[in-house]
């Protein structure tokens, strides 16, 4: 079969972001699609077997307009575009790149990177309460508050409640001192990195001494009504099925609400029943409230972390399978030698 080539023009500038640190993202798109990528006369020359070259072209030509845009590439741009290649998906990262949420308080653009955050964003804004439910990595937290302080700013809420059970993840941490706001605040840490760093650790500190910032332990929810807010509930999965019910109905009228979880990483002890998972069963067909599952697909923190999620899925997978062939078994057994 004999090789085909495609010529793309692409500048300098745009093909040193491209190529990566020592051409490490180039030499990752000839792997994948068994291609060969040349920088010649301004250009890249791309040759292989006629259809992954035109993938890998498609893939090439997305990723330039995102660094015409400005956009630094990244190693997950360039993972993310070629799983969107593969699947011939050509479009979808340009398309993602031009929803901008906000922008951090050193001025970077908080965008949906894949296209499960982007319908995670998109049901944000079209359902009163969405279920963010995915792997650790996935930006589900981040993009709900980044969500937040946008409708804030932009006077759609009159303040944000940021909320999350104080369970220790399965380990024993004991007498804490200080008062009661030192003794939560290690529970709420990640939901005050997110606020400094997308608003700036000096206007959350007006808004929370005024009030209209209140990141609190769950328990602190009961016997209030949320008017005019927007809430988040962090870590749901760690929620049991009545405290997931006292939190949604404090719902008010003008609010808000996401509910972000991860099944997998439950804290609660053996034998309890997560609130997030009869949530699952009992609001999935209700108007307004939204369900968007995120995959490994959608993590966005180092490309390693994507790999650990996809492999412990694909071990749970096997286990599941494996548990379920022994038990079917074991009826068999049961039949055969009847019962006593």
């Amino acid at each position: 079969m004999s090789e085909y080539s495609i010529r793309l023009d692409m500048g300098a500038e745009h093909m040193q972001k491209i190529f990566g640190m020592q051409d490490a993202y180039v030499k990752k798109l000839e792997r994948d699609f068994g291609v060969s990528v040349i920088d010649r006369n301004g250009g890249v020359i791309i040759t292989g077997r006629e259809d992954m070259a035109e993938k890998a072209a498609a893939v090439l030509r997305q990723l330039t307009i995102l660094a015409g845009r400005g956009n630094e590439i990244e190693e997950q741009s360039v993972d993310y575009a070629i799983t969107m290649g593969m699947e011939e998906k050509e479009n979808v990262i340009t398309e993602i790149d031009t929803d901008c949420i906000c922008h951090t308080v050193n001025g970077k653009p908080v965008k949906p990177k894949t296209l499960g955050q982007k319908m995670y964003v998109d049901a944000i804004r079209k359902n009163m309460i969405v279920f963010g439910l995915g792997p650790a990595g996935t930006g589900k937290t981040y993009l709900a508050m980044a969500m937040a302080i946008t409708a804030f700013k932009n006077d759609e809420v009159g303040r944000i409640i940021l909320t999350r059970p104080a369970i220790e993840a399965g380990e024993k941490l004991g007498f804490l001192p200080g008062d009661l706001q030192s003794k939560v605040d290690p529970y709420l840490r990640p939901l005050y990195d997110a606020l400094y760093q997308i608003m700036g650790a000096e206007s959350f500190a007006k808004n929370m001494e005024k009030g209209l910032i209140e990141v609190a332990p769950l328990a602190y929810m009961r016997g209030r009504t949320l008017d005019n807010a927007y809430i988040i509930l962090d870590e749901a999965q760690n929620t049991t099925p009545a405290q997931m019910k006292m939190f949604l109905t404090r719902i008010g009228f003008g609010s808000k609400v996401v509910i972000t979880g991860d099944a997998t990483q439950k804290d609660l002890a053996p034998g309890t029943v997560s609130g997030l998972d009869i949530a699952a069963k009992v609001l999935s067909k209700i108007e307004d409230i939204a369900f968007c599952n995120l995959t490994s697909k959608d993590v966005v923190r180092h490309p390693l972390v994507q790999k650990i999620v996809k492999a412990y899925e694909d071990y749970e997978v096997k286990e599941q399978s494996r548990k379920r062939g022994s038990s079917s078994d074991h009826g068999k057994s049961r039949e055969k030698y009847g019962r006593k």
